[in-house]
């Protein structure tokens, strides 16, 4: 029963999990680039960054979005220029001039059956839209879409920044925890043995074996779990950036703690709404909904359309004349059946979401600088704690080692004190994580991540 409590009571405890990356599965994703290279790669944070902002699944989505839209825009200003067509026909007819109206009696001269003889005609089109209003609007409309589009893509470039940074940052704190928990079980190993020694030479009761064993068993599946999370994230790491399937690399940065300068909120709020992709691309979509409604207004206003054509008509080809035609058409929608009426209503509705979108996004903005500000305070405050922490752990275990050495305390004060350190260094790997990743949420919440993330997180 006693055994029992005292492994209740000292059980290791696990690593606290990591922070939940962004809901955009296809930013967790990339394209493999090539065939894996020869040997071991060594893969710094800049390089993870770069190749996830050129293989980043989420990314590579993003620029056919931009081409997407910019094949609307070319459709929709299709119809404000001219349209040029060609055609060349021949056929050879028999016509029954009755079914026209020309009977016998109204025309006792003339044989109801005419033919058979050809025509040839080749013959070019043009049409021009001088005045259409509903296509004028569409085409801004279109244009503010690639606009936003656009924009939407920088500020994706701006996300994968933080989920590369992220992604490796994570994979750095594993690896942490790989050495952490290997020098925890050689510590653990050496006191096993001690206790062992001690208890061979009738100084120590079996208990104090058996209390070290448990702490050497528990110290080496820490070890086990720690290797295969670090095994996992560089995988998970691999794959967003687009590595080659197989390549075999190893983290050549540590991306050890450094402080962050003072940041005022009103500096860091002015420089969100500056800079700031998604906030741009929210007010280019605000310009699509407007221009859009306009268009949906401009199919009550009068439309006017050039149209002419010029080629050659007669039996055959030898025998064909130059003929033509030119006119302009105006169309007036009288009723449409409310057609109108519906796209109009359709098209406010839109412009009213708009509106409450970019204002919710104003807000969030906003929120976002703010939750990043706190979020770095509290981190760089728990990387003091936590590095004190674990100096003052390690002297307790330094200090219970003696005793126990010294043959006048039992090695429950070591057992605890090892347990202290293991938390500590947990909390002090977590602490410096959670700082370099509340340094990078800062620079994304700002809009500057792609631009200064290799000052903010450094490398080496």
């Amino acid at each position: 029963m006693r055994f029992l409590l005292f492994v209740l009571l000292f059980a290791p405890q696990q690593a606290p999990a990591p922070l939940p990356l962004p809901n955009d599965r296809p930013l967790l994703g990339g394209v493999p680039s090539g065939p894996p290279t020869s040997g071991v790669l060594d893969l710094t944070l800049p390089d993870a960054i770069e190749r996830g902002l050129t293989r980043n699944l989420g990314l590579l989505l993003g620029e056919q979005r931009v081409r997407s839209a910019e094949g609307a825009r070319t459709k929709a200003l299709s119809d404000l220029m001219p349209h040029l067509s060609a055609y060349l026909s021949g056929a050879r007819q028999k016509i029954n001039l009755e079914a026209f109206g020309f009977t016998g009696a109204g025309f006792p001269n003339i044989a109801p059956l005419v033919g058979p003889f050809n025509v040839f005609d080749a013959r070019a089109s043009v049409t021009e839209s001088i005045v259409n209003f509903e296509a004028l609007h569409k085409t801004h409309a279109e244009s503010a879409r690639i606009d936003a589009a656009r924009l939407s893509y920088e500020d994706l470039r701006d996300v994968v920044v933080l989920v590369c940074g992220d992604l490796y940052l994570r994979t750095v704190a594993e690896e942490s925890r790989i050495d952490a928990s290997r020098a925890q079980f050689e510590t653990a190993r050496a006191l096993f043995e001690l206790a062992r020694h001690r208890k061979e030479a009738g100084l120590v009761p079996s208990v104090d074996v058996l209390r070290a064993d448990v702490e050497r068993a528990a110290r080496e599946h820490d070890t086990i779990v720690a290797e295969n999370r670090f095994a996992k994230a560089k995988l998970v790491l691999a794959r967003a950036i687009g590595l080659p399937l197989g390549q075999e690399y190893r983290l050549a940065d540590r991306v050890s703690y450094s402080p962050f300068p003072a940041l005022s909120l009103e500096d860091a709020l002015k420089t969100a709404y500056e800079h700031r992709a998604d906030w741009k691309a929210g007010q280019a979509r605000l310009r699509a909904a407007e221009f859009a409604r306009r268009s949906a207004e401009g199919k009550r206003l009068p439309s006017l359309e050039l149209r002419a054509d010029y080629g050659a008509l007669g039996a055959n080809v030898g025998d064909s004349r130059a003929t033509y035609a030119l006119g302009a058409a105006v169309r007036v929608s009288l009723f449409d059946g409310g057609k109108t009426n519906g796209e109009v209503r359709e098209a406010d509705a839109a412009l009213e979401a708009e509106r409450a979108a970019l204002e919710d996004l104003r807000a969030r903005v906003r929120y976002e600088v703010e939750e990043a500000s706190l979020d770095l305070s509290a981190a760089q405050q728990s990387v003091g704690v936590a590095e004190r922490a674990v100096a003052l752990t390690k002297e307790q275990l330094t200090q219970a080692q003696d005793r126990f050495q010294a043959g006048v305390a039992n090695n429950i004060d070591v057992v605890q004190a090892q347990e202290a350190v293991a938390r500590a260094t947990e909390a002090y790997i977590a602490s410096v994580y959670d700082h370099n990743l509340a340094k990078a949420t800062l620079a994304r919440a700002v809009g500057t991540a792609e631009e200064s993330y290799k000052q903010l997180l450094g490398g080496r």
